[in-house]
């Protein structure tokens, strides 16, 4: 398979950057798998895992709290709002997550914004549930 370059940020640090055969995206309208000269586009990122062939043996998956993936003739770059590797996710840290999206929730000016942060909450259930944690 063809490789292309791929980025992924967080404010943090830049957590990936090199090139890659295919990556897996958490795009709000659904996820969505990109190739090497996939057509360019910008997509909002949902809360989930983001899986990077690096190689058909080599995968990574990390979670993503959201944020925006760019496709472009140059590659693919995802700014996400946080990411972390799903070795280091454990109950713990998945609770404290959803204990802070519950004070979203609580707080939540507007229907929209409550509606953003039930979603959120449920996404976090979900790959609570999926990870067996």
């Amino acid at each position: 398979m063809a490789a292309f370059n791929f980025e992924l940020v967080s404010p943090e640090k830049l957590v990936f950057s090199g090139e890659v055969e295919a990556v897996v995206v958490p795009g709000t309208e659904g996820e969505f798998t990109v190739l090497k000269d996939h057509a360019p586009l910008i997509s909002t990122m949902k809360p989930g895992i983001v899986v990077i062939d690096e190689t058909p043996a080599k995968k990574l998956r990390l979670f993503v709290y959201g944020g925006f993936a760019e496709v472009a003739p140059s590659g693919l770059t995802i700014l996400a709002d946080r990411a972390i590797a799903l070795a280091d996710l454990n109950e713990a840290t998945l609770d404290a997550e959803v204990g802070n999206v519950e004070e979203e929730i609580a707080g939540a000016k507007g229907d929209e914004a409550r509606r953003m942060a039930v979603e959120k909450r449920d996404q976090l259930l979900e790959l609570k549930l999926a990870l067996k944690i």
